[in-house]
């Protein structure tokens, strides 16, 4: 058998990189979340630094730094220029913790969390189809019993949250709607945005579990948004839903299986009066599922942290559809993400 591949072996007609891409992109991934350990983009942002000197203010030796830095750079969030290590905007923008546009506390869950993508936690996911966050417990159920991962995981969510909240508002006239329910809001980072972006919007309530809304409460303050960002502490699946003619979903619906979800948007539905409107924030599969490999390498962090998957935005319209919601259509929001959204006739 070895001798039959010995001679029919000949050099093959795609070449092996794609292999080697996987490997590496492996590595890319901690050798950022360790940059931002290690507060490298803090130090940059003080000076353009040479090797040499970022080695002396982490006291580390040039082979390590060397290395993360060299990562840092091929991967776009640093530049060099005659031996000088500076920021690139977009580490600037997400990176240093006095921007508003702070992305950083998601990096810090992620580390936190690192087991969650290890392959031995990611095999048992696929094996038993369950998440294996927190050692395998539900993730809500621990943020309710367990307040400083909840606050942990919120501040997480608000630092990849705040910036697109600012953007999915402009990208259609919501200009008659008065009452927006942020269903599992969170922070309330979208409300927040909402508030901001839309004059006439008078109210926001963030939708969420009583704990949670706790912690939305000191979000709205740093904002300074109290009059018209208010948290409502409910059960999003057992309890009635406050009057409101705007429905929010960001990052929701990804949580959960088709069944969930479908239950959620028909309880919108019923929920609304008559010329409200539901909107559904997603990052969205092709129709046919073939990428992008942004969204196909979400729904491996769904395996780890939750029961749900990602969805295209054929499944979401199909969902509105079958509801009852009319006008349907999907608008490309910020980065990755988009909004499908639907009238109640």
């Amino acid at each position: 058998m070895v001798q039959d591949k010995i001679s029919d072996i000949q050099i093959p007609q795609v070449d092996d990189r794609p292999l080697w891409d996987v490997i590496f992109a492996i590595y890319g991934y901690p050798a950022l979340l360790m940059a931002h350990r290690l507060r490298i983009f803090s130090i940059l942002a003080e000076k353009t630094c040479t090797l040499s000197e970022i080695c002396n203010a982490l006291n580390l030796k040039p082979r390590p730094v060397e290395a993360i830095l060299t990562t840092a750079t091929a991967l776009g969030f640093l530049s060099l220029h005659e031996e000088r290590y500076s920021l690139t905007p977009v580490t600037e923008i997400y990176l240093l913790e006095s921007s508003p546009n702070y992305f950083g506390f998601f990096w810090d869950m992620m580390i936190d969390n690192y087991q969650v993508s290890s392959i031995a936690s990611l095999e048992k996911a696929i094996l038993t189809d369950t998440p294996q966050v927190y050692g395998g417990s539900n993730l809500f159920k621990t943020h309710e019993e367990q307040i400083e991962l909840l606050q942990r995981f919120t501040a997480g969510m608000h630092s990849i949250s705040i910036t697109s909240a600012l953007v999915w508002p402009t990208l259609m006239d919501f200009s008659r709607h008065r009452i927006m329910l942020d269903i599992g809001g969170g922070s309330g980072a979208h409300s927040i945005g909402a508030a901001l972006k839309l004059p006439n919007l008078e109210l926001a309530l963030i939708m969420d579990f009583p704990q949670v809304c706790e912690v939305a409460e000191e979000y709205v303050a740093q904002y300074k948004m109290q009059d018209r960002v208010k948290p409502h502490a409910a059960n999003i699946w057992q309890d009635h839903w406050p009057t409101a003619d705007l429905h929010f979903f960001s990052n929701m619906y990804h949580d959960w299986m088709p069944d969930k979800c479908h239950f959620l948007t028909a309880k919108s539905f019923n929920s609304l009066e008559p010329g409200g409107r539901i909107v559904i924030h997603e990052m969205l599969y092709h129709d046919d599922k073939t990428g992008p490999f942004a969204m196909a390498g979400f729904s491996m962090v769904m395996m780890g942290w939750t029961e749900g998957k990602m969805y295209s935005g054929r499944e979401l319209t199909t969902m509105l559809d079958e509801v009852g919601f009319e006008d349907i259509q999907i608008h490309k929001a910020f980065g990755y993400h988009s909004i499908v959204t639907g009238v109640k006739s």
